[in-house]
């Protein structure tokens, strides 16, 4: 008996969908990252505790603060590695659709939803610090809205984004 020289084709293999989780996790500890390293650190206008009780005006309030701040980082960093994890369990050994909406989006609707809730919880429901403690405290309240606002922006743009992508297999409407 002749083995037949014709071989079956290949079942296509499902593109599965982008996975969201990640992206929005990789927003969030992005999002955590920035106002750390840019607000707290670089730029020193708050630290996590400095409209707590413990303001920058001394060193052992310094240290407290940059033990908050320290813990700050290491929940973005779960964050960050979370997103990971999820991305590399989905697409690890299969075929990921990639879509550039998609991962845009879902880091910027994690990015805002961080800024947003992070504004309301720390800066106006606690009171922990707020956006800028170098100006006059009348003018808080202004960049704690401006940074509100930045990240309910952010948040909607990444939403738009992440629901205009093209469905797996779609075609892409834009560049």
């Amino acid at each position: 008996m002749v083995a037949s020289s014709r071989s079956a084709a290949p079942a296509p293999v499902p593109r599965l969908p982008f996975p969201a989780a990640a992206g929005v996790l990789f927003g969030i500890g992005l999002g955590g990252f920035f106002d750390g390293i840019v607000l707290h650190q670089l730029l020193q206008w708050h630290h996590m505790l400095t409209s707590a009780g413990y303001p920058a005006d001394s060193v052992r309030n310094l240290e407290i603060n940059t033990l908050a701040d320290g813990l700050f980082h290491s929940a973005t960093y779960v964050c960050v590695a979370a997103g990971l994890v999820l991305l590399w369990r989905r697409a690890h050994g299969r075929h990921l659709w990639w879509s550039t909406r998609l991962l845009a989006g879902t880091m910027l609707v994690g990015f805002g939803g961080f800024n947003v809730v992070e504004g309301l919880v720390n800066h106006q429901l606690l009171g922990l610090h707020h956006v800028n403690e170098t100006v006059p405290r009348e003018q808080w309240v202004w960049w704690d809205m401006g940074f509100l606002l930045w990240g309910a922006a952010m948040a909607a743009a990444g939403a738009w984004l992440w629901r205009s992508a093209p469905p797996p297999g779609g075609e892409r409407s834009t560049p």
